[in-house]
């Protein structure tokens, strides 16, 4: 029987706490009713959140596992199984803590009453809008079986490219970690041992070996001021992040990177795609379907025309002519859209540009990477040479002095 975590008041108004247990929630509640409490919190014990950063990696609920939940739960309703009764199964299943913690509370709110789609709802942190979306149209259409196998498949898909991704940034990453570490050890421990012998003697040094002792001091001797620094931007960063006007400032200087600019459009592009198509597959409202997927595209530049096409739409425009005035859509999408609208099969077309888009990140990805390594291994070898070339500098000079 599952223990609850209440606070609340007693009738002579003074602030409680405690726990109870009991079957349900509602249950729960209703205990304290009849003993003339007003609770102002009550939640399962398994549900509440962890501190510190493990509890936080506790608490985090990946795609990856959530793609695996949608699974299971899909293939228990295509079995004729109750949604309560399969969500009960597969909570039984389940390993992970907050995961189990969410079901408890899912399972809860279906006993009161409410819907599928209502109680994932009040889970926004776990279940983003478009996927209460589709819930609410697989239930509404009596196809949530079908809704739910579709979710699964586009969340294995996403966690398959950003996986591709990360595969492939790990030796990069890794190259660039350790060459800054070797630059730090040298500037901080090697270089002022070797050099330091030449500025003792009051000898002329070469400009670059002057560069590199003054880098290497303020390492030693500054390296608190650099840290303080560093936490500051990050600080600023992070309330500034608060501001509209500073996002859509900063994605719009992202796109307009080189190289990165046209990856990043790609990676947005195959998104909204995939994520329309399926909204729209599932039995969602095109302009609902428009709404979800201009929340899901982060970048506040593609988020502006889809809810500039929200608004045409409404007012009897064609997304087809929104996406064709803006130069943030390809003229590849646009004709493929056109051609939907056109055809009644908006959402095959989605799915035919999504497809494109995904193949065009994974070779762009795999092009700049391969640009990305030599580029990276260059400038390794340019840092290491300056220093070299500083360090032996002084050296060339002075056998020159005493031949």
């Amino acid at each position: 029987m599952p223990t609850y975590q209440y606070k609340g008041y007693n009738p002579d108004g003074r602030e409680i706490s405690g726990s109870l247990t009991a079957d349900s929630l509602t249950l729960a509640k209703e205990q304290l009713r009849q003993q003339n409490f007003l609770p102002s919190y009550i939640a399962s014990k398994e549900s509440e959140p962890d501190k510190g950063f493990a509890g936080f990696m506790r608490r985090r609920i990946s795609v990856s596992l959530l793609a695996m939940f949608t699974r299971r739960l899909a293939t228990l309703v295509s079995a004729s199984v109750p949604v309560y009764e399969a969500l009960h199964a597969v909570q039984q299943q389940e390993d992970h803590p907050a995961l189990r913690s969410v079901l408890e509370r899912l399972k809860n709110r279906l006993a009161e009453g409410a819907t599928l789609a209502r109680a994932m709802a009040a889970e926004p942190a776990v279940f983003n809008t478009g996927y209460v979306a589709m819930v609410a149209a697989g239930e509404a259409g009596g196809a949530l079986d079908t809704i739910l196998e579709r979710l699964a498949d586009f969340q294995e898909r996403q966690e398959e490219i950003r996986r591709t991704v990360s595969s492939s940034l790990a030796y990069p990453l890794l190259m660039a970690l350790v060459g800054s570490g070797v630059m730090l050890f040298l500037l901080a421990f090697v270089i002022p041992k070797i050099t330091g012998i030449f500025s003792d003697n009051n000898a002329a040094l070469p400009f670059l070996t002057i560069v590199l002792l003054k880098l290497s001091s303020l390492i030693q001797k500054g390296w608190w001021l650099i840290l303080l620094l560093s936490a500051t931007v990050v600080f600023v960063y992070r309330r500034l992040l608060r501001q509209e006007s500073f996002i859509a400032v900063r994605d719009g200087w992202l796109l307009r990177l080189p190289l990165i600019g046209r990856l990043l459009q790609t990676h947005i592009l195959a998104r909204f795609s995939r994520i329309l198509a399926l909204l729209i597959k599932s039995g969602v409202p095109l302009l609902k379907a428009i709404k979800i997927s201009s929340e899901a595209v982060v970048n506040r530049s593609y988020r502006g025309v889809l809810d500039e096409a929200g608004l045409r739409m409404a007012e009897g425009g064609s997304l087809s002519s929104v996406l064709e005035a803006s130069h943030l859509f390809p003229a590849l999408l646009t004709h493929l859209v056109q051609v939907g609208e056109k055809s009644g099969n908006l959402e095959e077309s989605l799915e035919t540009a999504g497809r494109s888009f995904e193949k065009e990140f994974e070779i762009s990805v795999t092009r700049f990477l391969a640009l990305l390594e030599p580029i990276m291994v260059l400038a390794m070898g340019l840092m290491v040479g300056l220093v070299v070339i500083a360090v032996l500098l002084p050296i060339f000079e002075l056998n020159q002095l005493i031949k």
